[in-house]
């Protein structure tokens, strides 16, 4: 806990914490000097566990302590070496925990000894920096698999030879074609650049390497060359840069699409390897079996489960149209009783009218019907002239008669 400032300093103003004035100190330094390149030579270099740099840059009047931060860093191709002379490009700032003014540097790029060289390699730098090209965004991705691969470089060298066998080992099927040039010498800038030229207009080629083996810093200096840059940069396939080896970082490697430290890494970078893709289909058909085999336990599974649902909903149903036809079965059964105790009603009701007409009846009552020989009633006198036999009818039988005539 601080303890409380004064109200007043000698002259009556309030003075600062330490702090206030490390971080107001900060602000003004960082906002008043831009990003800038300077160029010195290393000095104490660490590298931190968490893979930030540490070093200083010197010259033969000041030093700079400087910082490089892990993202950073892993740009670049390699930590710079005890005594190596470098362009760093960063700005100022102050770490007020320590109240250390740093250098917090962005890029770095080889430069070589001498005053004349140094300052070309500057000047092309900031040009090239100045038109973006060195921006991160505009590089392009490589692509996967490539069909035709160029190669800029000496025809005699180890490069063609170490890049074929590598790509040979790794993608066998892809294409090479050899765009010979000078990699070093005075004529070796503009012979780049005319490789560089033929490659653009061969259509069928999917990306370039641009490289030569190790050597002095001169005898890479042709990679600084601000022309070669720009053919580089303005490549119409993606363009992967392989100069010298992993302490060297030329112009031509910061405008690339990528690079690499050695022509052997940029051939790895440029195709696929075939061992580890069939191991990696290997991997994933074992995955597609494992997954599929799930799968279609879990439908199995699921449609048990279905099923057994089903089932039950087919017992459930069952059971209660059992239920339902049991008892529609006992409704028709009395609505049928009811029926025929309605239709024997009707008739006895019917047999009773009937029998109430019937000529028994009215023959039980001392009645009888006369009948000739045919069966036909004789109902009047007329028809029973004297002498006509016929049957009479009485209530429990027939008698026979003749008539002997009317009184």
């Amino acid at each position: 806990m601080t303890s409380p400032l004064p109200l007043g300093g000698p002259a009556g103003e309030r003075p600062l914490t330490v702090t206030e004035l490390a971080t107001l100190a900060k602000e003004v330094l960082e906002s008043a000097v831009p990003p800038v390149w300077v160029v010195g030579e290393v000095s104490g270099f660490r590298k931190h566990a968490n893979g930030h740099w540490f070093f200083t840059l010197k010259d033969a009047g000041a030093k700079l302590n400087c910082v490089m931060w892990r993202a950073d860093a892993a740009r670049a191709s390699a930590p710079p070496q005890e005594g190596m002379q470098l362009f760093a490009r960063g700005s100022l700032s102050l770490y007020p925990p320590w109240g250390e003014t740093r250098f917090m540097v962005r890029d770095l790029l080889a430069t070589m000894e001498g005053g004349l060289q140094a300052a070309l390699l500057e000047r092309a730098r900031a040009s090239l920096e100045k038109d973006g090209l060195f921006a991160l965004e505009r590089k392009r991705p490589l692509p996967p698999f490539p069909r035709v691969i160029g190669v800029v470089t000496s025809p005699s060298g180890a490069v063609w030879r170490d890049i074929v066998a590598v790509v040979g080992r790794r993608w066998p099927s892809v294409e090479l074609v050899l765009i010979g040039a000078k990699v070093q010498g005075e004529d070796a800038p503009a012979d780049l650049r005319r490789a560089l030229a033929l490659a653009d207009r061969l259509e069928t080629l999917d990306v370039l390497i641009v490289g030569r083996g190790g050597g002095s810093k001169e005898d890479l200096w042709a990679f600084n060359d601000e022309g070669v840059a720009r053919a580089v940069a303005a490549s119409r396939v993606p363009v992967i840069s392989a100069v010298g080896h992993e302490g060297d970082v030329s112009l031509t490697d910061l405008v690339a699409d990528a690079r690499a430290a050695t022509p052997s890494a940029a051939a790895e970078k440029a195709v696929p390897d075939r061992v580890e893709l069939l191991h990696r289909l290997d991997v994933l058909r074992g995955s597609l079996a494992s997954g599929a085999t799930r799968r279609v336990a879990l439908v199995g599974e699921q449609l048990r489960h279905a099923a057994t649902r089903m089932a039950r909903s087919c017992e459930r149903i069952t059971d209660r149209g059992t239920g339902r036809l049991r008892d529609a079965r006992t409704r028709m059964g009395l609505a049928a009783e009811r029926m025929v105790e309605a239709r024997r009603a009707e008739v006895a009701r019917l047999a009773g009218q009937l029998d109430a007409l019937s000529p028994l009846r009215v023959l039980e009552r001392g009645y009888a019907v006369a009948r000739d020989a045919d069966g036909r009633v004789l109902r009047r006198t007329a028809d029973l002239p004297p002498g006509l036999g016929f049957r009479l009818r009485v209530v429990d039988g027939e008698v026979r008669a003749r008539s002997e005539g009317t009184p």
